[in-house]
């Protein structure tokens, strides 16, 4: 069985191809996804994971989500990265953030991510990130 990690970047990639299908086939039917924890209420289950992940696709371009640095331990992977894309109006939004996917049966079953809406919100209006936020970004991903 792959490790978590690998599951990720075979979920990451299926992401970059908008292969809704094959992102959610790697979470189980029950997933609780904290897809912006502490801001907003988690999707529980997969349909609601199919729901947004089809509505969020459609109003993006190219995707440039990487990773920084990662860590296993048992059924949880942790993580740093930047969930990069250019929308289809053509605006980049770039979040430096930190998450914490669990798995059960080699699948997510929880999902949390962190990261700064304020940023999100500045960057979908059409102004820059700061640049102490473009140099996390710059980053090498693994």
């Amino acid at each position: 069985m792959a490790g978590h990690y690998e599951t990720l970047e075979t979920l990451i990639d299926a992401w970059k191809r908008g292969d809704v299908a094959t992102v959610t086939g790697l979470m189980t039917d029950d997933i609780v996804w904290h897809y912006a924890a502490a801001i907003a209420p988690p999707l529980s289950g997969k349909a609601a994971a199919v729901e947004f992940l089809t509505n969020f696709r459609a109003t993006m371009g190219e995707v440039r989500w990487r990773i920084f640095h990662h860590a296993e331990a048992g059924p949880l992977l942790f993580l740093e990265g930047v969930d990069e894309y250019v929308g289809t109006d053509g605006v980049r939004v770039a979040a430096p953030y930190a998450g914490v996917l669990e798995f059960r049966d080699g699948k997510v079953c929880a999902w949390r991510d962190y990261f700064d809406m304020g940023l999100v919100q500045r960057m979908k209006a059409g102004k820059d990130a700061p640049d102490h936020v473009e140099a996390l970004i710059a980053r090498p991903a693994v």
